[in-house]
């Protein structure tokens, strides 16, 4: 893959928002010390790092609904 697009992300995320989010909290885990789950050859930013793992399906999310008070 040699540029990820923000539609090869959509394809695994539902929308934008949460795209940002779940990229967001990734480059958090990258920047603490987590290992990157593709092969990262080049000299890639965290945040590309994030989407790639996105864009191939690395990453998930989960939806928790909250509870009424």
């Amino acid at each position: 893959m040699a540029r990820v697009t923000v539609e090869d992300c959509l394809d695994k995320v539902d929308n934008r928002f949460l795209l940002v989010m779940l990229a967001s909290k990734r480059v958090k885990q990258l920047y603490k010390g987590a290992r990157p789950l593709i092969d990262t050859r080049g000299a890639n930013k965290n945040v590309v790092i994030s989407l790639r793992e996105i864009a191939a399906g690395k990453v998930g999310y989960e939806l928790t609904s909250r509870r009424s008070r």
